[in-house]
């Protein structure tokens, strides 16, 4: 900025004002409004434009012609909003209710169902690393939490996810949020 002999300037970062009164090289030194002489770099300090020179910069027939062809210039669609807690929703739901799995359990025992439960889960868990989903919630239900403790250490196994509870005004407690890293390789 071009500073003058004369110039009403402001200080930068400090509660000063005042006028130039001598420039020598890169030192510029300004007479406060209370008399006191302080040497200041260019860098510190900017003109004090009055009032009237701020009227007219800001009113000027080239700033009226920006504000007109900026106002002129075509909208862009705006693209539909999400919400944060949407975008930190997992993107794949596995749903392991027996009745969700089979039409019918009958003839099935209990061991056949928790391991077509921990079948169905192991293979959604390795489909969703495949295809790189980086969340997945596996609705298991409350129950005794016998398919629960069987899902921990199946997801135990794998050292690229992480497990927790999932979204509990979502799922209540019957749901467990698997987090999967991508740039680890997979468990075979």
């Amino acid at each position: 900025m071009d500073f003058k002999v004369g110039d009403s300037v402001l200080v930068l970062d400090e509660a000063l004002s005042g006028v130039i009164t001598k420039i020598k090289g890169d030192t510029i030194t300004i007479e406060t409004k209370d008399g006191f002489l302080l040497d200041f770099y260019p860098i510190e300090i900017v003109k004090n434009k009055s009032i009237q020179d701020f009227k007219k910069s800001l009113f000027s027939h080239s700033n009226v012609h920006e504000v007109i062809s900026e106002k002129e210039k075509p909208i862009r669609k705006n693209k539909p909003i999400t919400r944060v807690k949407d975008r930190y929703e997992p993107t794949m739901e596995i749903d392991l209710h027996i009745h969700q799995l089979v039409n019918s359990t009958k003839g099935m025992t209990n061991h056949d169902m928790l391991t077509l439960q921990l079948d169905t889960a192991k293979r959604q868990l390795d489909f969703a690393i495949q295809k790189r989903i980086q969340k997945v919630v596996f609705i298991h239900g409350v129950g005794e939490g016998v398919l629960k403790i069987e899902l921990d250490y199946l997801f135990g196994r794998y050292n690229n996810v992480k497990f927790y509870d999932a979204n509990y005004q979502k799922y209540g407690l019957g749901a467990t949020e698997v987090y999967i890293y991508q740039n680890a390789a997979p468990n075979d």
